[in-house]
């Protein structure tokens, strides 16, 4: 603890002792998300990692767009806070002393969070941005309590948190633009509502807070005022708490580098934007997060092939993740939202560039390619694996995208009369959704999608109770909302440009699609839950795959091809042995359920991992 009593400070010394007691049963009662899973009693314990000597971005035909697609607003509150108390919080620290902030980069850095020292104004790591002002659910501005009483911003998480990844290999650290991330959500939760109840109930903290926020010297009238708005905020949060208790026994801890995304964002859209509790369901799914090149040009989206549309993809993801949006008072207007929309649109088209073909490739976001400061690719091996791969990977995840037999393949669309009609020039590329009672892996991330209900009142006017159904309806009707209250109204035309010039087409099927596995070797760990650590691991026969390894260690392992696995002090460890989390099918092996090939050797899955380097 960094508060160490003297023999000026006795009586402190028992005072403090008395709040260490209290605050372990206050973490439980406050309740904000996450507080009552408090790791050693009422710290977090995060991993601590080694300073890189060298930081540097992967070459991916992204440099002009990355600054500012790291701090892109979406229209997002996710913390439910606003910034100015953000970048005013203390660590979840216990102490009567002031602490280091919870916005310090280092500390965030701890988290997955990626520090961003390219804007030392707005003092966010990546991914996170600072948007317009901060409102309620009644769409009323949250005020600072001293006048002129200005608008508080609101705080949120981007495309970029999710979708930035980073490895370091001897000293090096490489960042990569669209690849899968490495943050502990649910850690940095419960630190946040840690640093929230201390704020509130430790001695002296609460001043410090009011001193930063409001300014100095605050009267007792506008440390009430502020006080109210923190109360306010812990009770949001007990209710959110209590929802989490609820469905407890069913949810799988994420931890490092997975999400439960789908059942999340339902989560906020039916159970919380809604009110109505009984929509809340477990988090039993988590998802490694999914590398983006080239996904906008892919039909369909998510591991289980599920959304169509490019922007109700992504207005929903902004919902997610706590964009505004009125489901409950006709007065305030039925699906009025805060979602950027037109920042959602120039997201998307940087990401996608124009549209591809044999002599341009992907002219967005582009996989990046093995580094130089890895060690070199071995082109025999490579060579003999290219064989390998053609024989058991290409059927399903088609040829390298380099090749021109993957630009003349028939999974690309042909433009039919509605397409030339309507959408000249654009076609897409339709993956394979394999079954998982094909695929063998763990289905529950397909299944629980296409089991779970949602009541939904009359007046909000959806069709289907089933929750993917009624989502894309939801978020659809929001997306017409807001074209429809531009000034003037944006034009049918406008519209299908801006949804990607795809229907708002949503399905559940039981599988899950496989895409080109170009950038595979940058997005460790592998299958769709994040269970198989490597490839070499993942090209191996089930019962030689890790039953239980470490999530959250950077260290690149260019051998295997993925993190290292040992054990990570302050890590996660992941239990495949668990639903969610199970590591099997995707299998080489002499079977059947979830085989895909033949056993391979050892030297044939070293071949077959080369070539993957070189994709």
């Amino acid at each position: 603890m960094a508060w160490k009593p003297n023999s000026g400070v006795a009586s402190l010394a028992l005072l403090f002792s008395v709040i260490v007691a209290a605050l372990v049963v206050i973490a439980g009662v406050i309740g904000y998300p996450y507080v009552a899973k408090v790791y050693d009693g009422i710290r977090v314990k995060l991993p601590e990692y080694p300073t890189a000597q060298k930081t540097r971005w992967l070459d991916q035909n992204w440099t002009d767009k990355r600054d500012w697609f790291h701090h892109a607003d979406q229209g997002t509150a996710t913390f439910h806070i606003p910034y100015e108390w953000f970048m005013a919080l203390e660590q979840p620290v216990l102490s009567l002393t002031s602490v280091g902030l919870l916005s310090d980069p280092a500390y965030l850095d701890r988290f997955g969070f990626i520090p961003d020292p390219t804007d030392p104004k707005l003092g966010l790591p990546v991914g996170m941005a600072r948007g317009k002002a901060m409102v309620d659910a009644t769409a009323q501005p949250w005020k600072n309590p001293r006048a002129p009483y200005n608008d508080m911003t609101r705080i949120g998480l981007t495309c970029a948190a999710c979708h930035t990844g980073r490895f370091t290999y001897q000293g090096t650290e490489f960042l990569v633009d669209g690849g899968p991330a490495l943050t502990d959500l649910g850690k940095f939760r419960t630190a946040l509502g840690l640093s929230l109840a201390f704020t509130r109930f430790v001695p002296y903290r609460f001043d410090r807070f009011a001193e930063k926020v409001i300014g100095a010297d605050p009267s007792e009238v506008e440390k009430s005022q502020l006080l109210a708005q923190l109360d306010k905020i812990l009770a949001q949060g007990k209710g959110l708490a209590d929802l989490d208790t609820m469905v407890a026994p069913q949810s799988v801890v994420e931890g490092f580098g997975r999400l439960d995304a789908l059942n999340r964002i339902g989560n906020e859209v039916f159970a919380v934007d809604l009110k109505i509790p009984a929509n809340y369901a477990a988090t039993s799914a988590p998802v490694h997060f999914p590398r983006i090149w080239d996904s906008s040009w892919f039909d369909w989206v998510q591991y289980n092939a599920s959304i169509e549309q490019p922007m109700v993809r992504n207005a929903g993801e902004a919902m997610g993740v706590s964009a505004m949006i009125n489901l409950t008072s006709a007065k305030g207007g039925l699906y009025n939202s805060g979602i950027e929309i037109m920042n959602l649109d120039r997201i998307e088209k940087s990401l996608a560039g124009k549209q591809p073909n044999e002599s341009t490739g992907f002219s967005g976001l582009k996989s990046p390619q093995w580094p130089s400061e890895l060690p070199p690719v071995n082109k025999t091996l490579a060579d003999q694996g290219a064989a390998l791969y053609k024989e058991h990977c290409q059927g399903c995840h088609m040829p390298p995208v380099s090749s021109a037999e993957f630009w003349m393949s028939d999974r690309w669309s042909l433009p039919d009369k509605r397409t030339v009609e309507r959408y000249p020039g654009e076609r897409y590329l339709r993956l394979k959704v394999v079954p998982f009672t094909e695929i063998g892996t763990d289905p529950a991330q397909a299944q629980d999608m296409a089991d779970r209900k949602v009541t939904i009142p009359r007046e909000l006017d959806i069709s289907s109770d089933s929750f993917g159904f009624a989502l894309g309806e939801v978020t659809a009707k929001t997306l017409k909302h807001w074209y429809d209250g531009q000034t003037p109204p944006v034009t049918p035309a406008k519209r299908d440009e801006m949804n990607g010039y795809r229907d708002n087409g949503i399905q559940a099927p039981l599988g899950y699609k496989a895409r080109p596995l170009n950038g595979i070797w940058a997005t460790p760990p592998y299958l769709h839950n994040g269970s198989v650590p490597n490839l070499y691991a993942l090209l191996s026969p089930v019962g030689e795959r890790p039953s239980k390894f470490y999530l959250g260690n950077r260290e690149y392992d260019a051998v295997n091809v993925g993190y290292r696995t040992d054990k990570l002090e302050n890590g996660f460890e992941l239990d495949t042995r668990l639903r969610g989390n199970h590591n099997t099918g995707h299998e080489f092996n002499n079977g059947k359920d979830g085989v895909i090939g033949r056993l391979l050797t050892p030297q044939e899955r070293r071949a077959l991992v080369e070539f993957l380097k070189t994709m």
